[in-house]
């Protein structure tokens, strides 16, 4: 048995190398997204939002993301074995249905709360292109399955918490990287500090269940199809608010942006 010190030094160690993978893959991410809408701009071209949104969803959780993982991997000297890269058996299926459920239900509860206390929550570049042109949640249904659920989990999931689970036991180790992995959304939101904090606690819970599901499995496309089935039913539901809204369904636009700005605050997902 390792001393406690030794111990303690492995999990620093640890807790270093996942700030360091996850801040590179953020970095390289915004970086490539801003250069290229700069790159749009300096063309003379005003890219619209759903172009924005395609150069953030392609440079952070398909470039950045994917990249700095398989750096990872490769440095580590990893297979997709140790990262539990496999098709889903009936008893991992069982457990995308429970997850996605019971992420969903923490998710509307906290946006419940947002909305009916009036706590201040933190928007998201998500937010701010819907509020511009609100089909392009429609665009993020088939994106969530395809970049943001397999580019979040594999680097969250599979890298961090792979990583954090070497030294760390099971539940302490599930929710640490599901703290990291909300309290990285900081960045990438507006508003004040209370805001952002506010919708941080709100993605922890939802984050919490992606960990859970991927540490009772061993198998990664478990959270990613719960992650990625999670954003894209808040996604669908934020869509159906604004255009009840403009229908007359809700009481008035003031209403449904309050809703879809409550939805989308429990979107686990990291465009900046």
């Amino acid at each position: 048995m390792p001393s406690l010190d030794d111990r303690t030094r492995a999990r620093l160690r640890a807790v270093v190398v996942v700030l360091l993978v996850s801040g590179i893959g953020l970095g390289v991410g915004a970086g490539l997204a801003l250069g290229l809408s700069l790159l749009f701009v300096g063309l003379g071209a005003e890219p619209s939002p759903f172009v924005l949104l395609v150069i953030s969803l392609v440079s952070i959780q398909g470039v950045a993301f994917g990249g700095v993982a398989v750096g990872y991997v490769l440095v580590r000297g990893w297979g997709l074995d140790d990262l539990g890269v496999r098709l889903p058996s009936i008893r991992d299926l069982v457990f995308v249905v429970g997850g996605y459920v019971t992420a969903l239900v923490a998710a509307i509860a906290g946006a419940l709360f947002v909305s009916v206390a009036g706590a201040p929550a933190g928007e998201n570049q998500v937010a701010e292109f819907a509020s511009a042109d609100p089909s392009v949640l429609l665009w993020l249904i088939p994106g969530s399955f395809l970049l943001i659920g397999p580019g979040e989990e594999l680097l969250f999931r599979g890298i961090v918490q792979g990583r954090l689970r070497e030294t760390f036991d099971p539940i302490p180790g599930v929710a640490l990287a599901s703290a990291f992995f909300a309290a990285v959304h900081f960045v990438a939101l507006t508003g004040g500090t209370g805001g952002r904090l506010v919708t941080v606690t709100v993605l922890f819970f939802p984050a919490l269940v992606f960990g859970t599901v991927y540490e009772l499995t061993d198998n990664l496309v478990v959270p990613a199809l719960v992650h990625g089935a999670y954003n894209a039913t808040l996604f669908s539901l934020a869509y159906l608010a604004i255009q009840l809204s403009e229908s007359g369904g809700l009481e008035g636009p003031g209403a449904a942006t309050e809703t879809a700005a409550a939805l989308l605050a429990g979107v686990a997902a990291l465009p900046v």
